[in-house]
């Protein structure tokens, strides 16, 4: 059985008050009283109950963060930034994986809520806001992560994704590319959608290229293998000679496919194209070309605009979008001739 503060009181002879005030404020409290309770504390072992306490004060020190899917190294990188500002607050970030369904990502919702964290930072899987706005409305703290809020009633911190589908497919156009294939979805994550959109910009300012979209169940190697593999077996004639995936982990999937047989090589026959620059891009047998994002900083600035939030007083806070711009970054997996 755990040891309590009354059981610490009657050992050390003292108001269960005292002990609190040796917990909290000891230097109101008498030197030799506050020395006779931690012995009994020490005799006891008794542990403070941090959570409880700071619950009962309205908020507990963590964060929740959910994100769409943690196997993914950019939600990774996301989680380290955020950890790293609520570290220098004294704080600590509760990770929750919705593993892109929505189901799992009401129920981190409701739990964190339950737990009274602190705020909530969270990538949604959908457009609709109305979840977390609920959420807000009773006092907890929101900021989206990766995304933007429709109706800029949340803050948010994100990268312009069109511009970095844009960029993405320009660089194929620049090097020769004329048929390019998509891969990417559900195109309900907003990511995606948005990067198809700038993906479809690019093209419509290249009349002669022909964007081709191959929708993914979800964003994994699992799914860009067999986007890659239903690829490889068309004809040559009838094959892309360029692919942009809609994240790194779709084009590794591509590249596995592509490698597993020989028969279609990149660059020479199709380049490939990703998104995040997670480490492993650089790492695959054909170093990848990517979009990059700022994961960490874009983790560090939502704790950053959670913490703001939370300390304001209610309705004087405005909500503030931050968006940060991506770098295209060239490497073999382009850099070949096009057909």
């Amino acid at each position: 059985m755990a040891v309590s503060v009354r059981d610490v009181a009657a050992a050390a002879s003292v108001s269960v008050g005292t002990v609190s005030n040796v917990l909290n404020r000891p230097d109101k409290v008498a030197p030799d009283t506050v020395a006779r309770v931690l012995a009994a504390i020490d005799e006891l072992g008794f542990v403070r109950n941090d959570a409880a306490r700071q619950l009962r004060a309205g908020r507990s020190r963590s964060i929740g963060l959910v994100v769409l899917d943690v196997r993914n190294p950019f939600f990774t990188e996301v989680a380290r930034g955020a950890e790293d500002r609520a570290a220098e607050e004294g704080m600590t970030i509760l990770l929750g994986n919705s593993d892109e369904n929505t189901d799992r990502e009401r129920s981190y919702l409701d739990l964190f809520e339950e737990q009274r964290v602190h705020g909530v930072l969270i990538s949604p899987l959908g457009d609709d806001e109305s979840r977390v706005q609920r959420l807000r409305r009773r006092g907890t703290p929101v900021v989206l992560v990766d995304r933007v809020s429709e109706d800029r009633s949340l803050s948010s911190v994100s990268v312009d994704d069109v511009v970095g589908g844009e960029l993405a497919v320009r660089h194929l156009v620049e090097t020769g590319r004329r048929r390019i294939a998509f891969v990417g979805g559900p195109t309900t994550i907003r990511q995606v959608a948005d990067r198809l959109a700038g993906a479809r910009r690019a093209v419509a300012d290249a009349p002669d290229v022909v964007l081709e979209v191959l929708e993914t169940p979800s964003l994994t190697v699992l799914d860009g293998r067999a986007a890659g593999e239903a690829i490889r077996e068309r004809p040559p004639a009838d094959r892309p000679d360029a692919v942009f995936a809609a994240n790194d982990l779709l084009a590794m999937g591509v590249l596995q496919a592509f490698n597993m047989l020989g028969s279609v090589r990149v660059p020479d026959d199709i380049a490939l194209i990703g998104y995040d620059d997670i480490d492993f891009a650089a790492a695959a047998v054909v170093p990848l070309s990517s979009i990059r994002q700022p994961a960490a900083l874009i983790g560090y600035t939502a704790v950053d605009l959670l913490l703001k939030e939370a300390a304001a007083s209610d309705g004087e806070h405005a909500p503030e979008r931050v968006v940060f711009q991506p770098e295209l970054v060239v490497r073999d997996s382009t850099r070949g001739p096009a057909r």
